[in-house]
């Protein structure tokens, strides 16, 4: 394949656009970028402004089926998760396939070319095993397949409904007994994928998950970062989300969440914390020190009325940054790298605290790294062929600069998508899909019936 685009942001450790430059891809990797040519007439055009595929590096499917349907009354995390378990006490392996395609779907025509799906919906009602224990999220690969993206399904251990409590109603859905049977099928899981019909090894990844530390005790913890570092697996646990989950850990304890999983080996450069939003200073530096990444999920934690995040603290201790739409309020990763600016403007009541370099990395490069896949999210010779390319000529990005696209894109600006060398979206049509939002209606009213 060889195009031309009139813009590209091209280079890995500080991006930054180029003009008139020429894109030759060979095996679905990058084999010659080079700025400042003329378009050749052999090229295809790539119109407008041409970035690296974004990832999701933190996503639960099921929960778009929950988009503007919670926000009648006030109330809090704990009041909404109510409305979650309900929504996951009705699903099953099909209707969870036909909802997270769409879902994908949806990611593709975002620009989205690698999603880290946190799962943990693993069995039937009342924790009854599938006759595969690992239907479940063989729907999501499935699913992230016939969308045309990559994932990283993150294989979530939950084995307690709060520190000293055990799972009951729908949680007995996430449930594994015990660690050990937790490592067992995600052992299983790796082995099927493996030699399994239609499935691309080079396009999925199996991952571990905490799903937190009132989700795991603490003996526990260990058991899942041993598994990680044995298959060197993207190790990914939400932190400090609410501080009540800090105020319980510490009265259980003594110490806070961080502290706890440094001192049960989860933290390091495998690891990548979801959230962290209610951390002290000590906490910050434990990140940091480790190297352990940081996603953070704006929207979601706006959402969800969680609290700002620490973004500038964090990237400046030592954690690589990384950005999910978590709950998809909406699925829009540009609006996600913004709000990480936007938010410490609203702390600190000053502006730039990200340059555009750093929020386009935190939206790419460093999400892809989190969820296992290397030398992608860049465009540089080498790298996957991800290109996403952004509308310069609609009303929405006319005139602007394109080296600040990152602080006035949307989701709906995307114009194509391309995977590896393959087109997945051309002209904001899904290639293979047909129609994302008719198959989401669908999906959807069937879990309302």
């Amino acid at each position: 394949m060889r195009c031309w685009a009139p813009y590209a942001l091209v280079g890995g450790d500080a991006p930054r656009v180029e003009w008139g430059v020429l894109l030759e891809i060979a095996d679905g990797r990058f084999h010659t970028v080079r700025p400042g040519v003329a378009a050749p007439p052999d090229a295809a055009r790539l119109d407008g402004l041409a970035v690296p595929g974004l990832a999701n590096a933190h996503s639960h499917a099921f929960h778009r089926a929950l988009r503007g349907r919670t926000h009648v009354g006030g109330g809090t995390f704990w009041t909404w998760r109510k409305q979650m378990y309900a929504l996951a006490e009705r699903l099953n392996p099909e209707s969870y396939y036909r909802l997270a395609r769409a879902v994908y779907g949806e990611m593709v025509l975002a620009g989205i070319t690698s999603v880290g799906e946190f799962h943990y919906l693993h069995h039937d009602i009342g924790g009854i095993r599938y006759d595969d224990p690992n239907e479940m999220g063989l729907a999501l690969v499935a699913a992230a397949r016939d969308a045309g993206l990559r994932i990283t399904l993150l294989d979530t251990c939950y084995l307690a409904g709060g520190f000293g409590k055990p799972l009951e109603g729908v949680q007995l859905r996430f449930g594994d007994v015990d660690a050990d049977g937790w490592a067992v099928r995600a052992e299983a899981l790796l082995a099927q994928l493996t030699d399994r019909p239609g499935v691309d090894p080079y396009r999925v990844r199996i991952g571990a998950a905490v799903h937190s530390v009132r989700g795991v005790p603490a003996e526990a913890l260990s058991v899942v970062a041993g598994w990680s570092r044995r298959f060197h697996a993207p190790l990914h646990v939400h932190l400090s989300e609410q501080r009540a989950e800090n105020d319980a850990c510490q009265a259980t304890h003594g110490v806070s969440p961080t502290r706890l999983l440094a001192e049960h080996g989860v933290l390091g450069e495998l690891t990548t914390a979801v959230h962290a939003t209610h951390l002290s200073v000590p906490d910050i530096e434990l990140l940091g020190s480790t190297t352990t990444g940081v996603c953070l999920c704006p929207t979601t934690e706006q959402d969800l009325a969680d609290g700002i995040g620490l973004g500038r603290a964090l990237a400046d201790a030592g954690s690589p940054l990384s950005l999910g739409s978590d709950g998809h309020s909406v699925i829009d990763l540009f609006t996600e790298a913004r709000a990480v600016e936007m938010h410490e403007r609203l702390r600190t009541e000053t502006r730039g605290h990200f340059s555009a370099a750093e929020l386009w990395t935190t939206a790419t490069a460093t999400g892809h790294a989190s969820l296992g896949w290397a030398s992608t999210g860049v465009i540089e010779t080498g790298a996957r062929a991800d290109l996403v390319t952004l509308d310069l000529d609609g009303v929405h990005l006319a005139g602007i600069e394109p080296a600040a696209a990152i602080f006035a894109a949307t989701a709906g600006d995307v114009r194509d998508v391309i995977i590896e060398g393959r087109p997945v979206v051309r002209d904001r049509t899904h290639l293979t899909l047909g129609d994302p939002a008719a198959l989401m209606r669908e999906a959807i009213e069937e879990l309302r019936r």
